[in-house]
């Protein structure tokens, strides 16, 4: 089987909305969560963009930018994809060729396992810190992006609006950066 056997395959492979809600209930579902960056010119980060969301429940919250894997996708690309789709197309994300991610988030439907939440399903997901180099513009359900230096993303304010413990998320990702 060839990548693009995989690439059309995971490509008819969505979901009904049906059987979404019974794979959730019954097994774990890999995601992918991303931390988009501006690095200045030594490397060093500058500003971390969170999304401002509108969720399911009528509320508004700041998200990092998520999703799911699809079958026969690879993290690398579901990465590329889910930061196109949150950022635009003229984001210029740089994923290295072999991304290793910062941490393992564990989501569970019952609160208070980990401090990870989603009253969806139990999903497992793999978190990055991503470069992103050029304009970035906030796409699909995404209301705006904001970017914040790292003290800023670190305010009590900004964390306690993430949901599902991605604030947790949004700190460990600042520690793996030593900010």
């Amino acid at each position: 089987m060839t990548v693009e056997d995989i690439g059309s395959q995971s490509s008819g492979a969505w979901l009904t909305r049906e059987e979404l809600e019974s794979a959730r209930e019954r097994l774990p579902i890999l995601y992918v969560d991303a931390i988009p960056v501006r690095l200045d010119d030594l490397g060093e980060v500058t500003a971390l963009g969170l999304l401002l969301r509108a969720t399911g429940h009528g509320t508004i919250s700041r998200a990092l930018v998520s999703g799911r894997v699809l079958y026969g996708e690879r993290v690398r690309h579901a990465l590329l994809r889910h930061l196109e789709k949150d950022l635009g197309p003229l984001a210029l994300p740089r994923v290295p060729p072999s991304p290793q991610p910062f941490t393992v988030a564990e989501y569970f439907p019952i609160p208070g396992i980990t401090p990870f939440h989603d009253p969806r399903q139990h999903a497992v997901s793999l978190a990055f810190v991503v470069p992103v180099e050029g304009d970035c513009e906030p796409q699909q359900d995404a209301l705006e992006l904001t970017w914040l230096s790292p003290v800023e993303a670190r305010d009590p304010a900004v964390l306690a609006e993430m949901q599902g413990g991605q604030g947790v998320l949004l700190q460990q990702g600042l520690a793996h950066l030593g900010l």
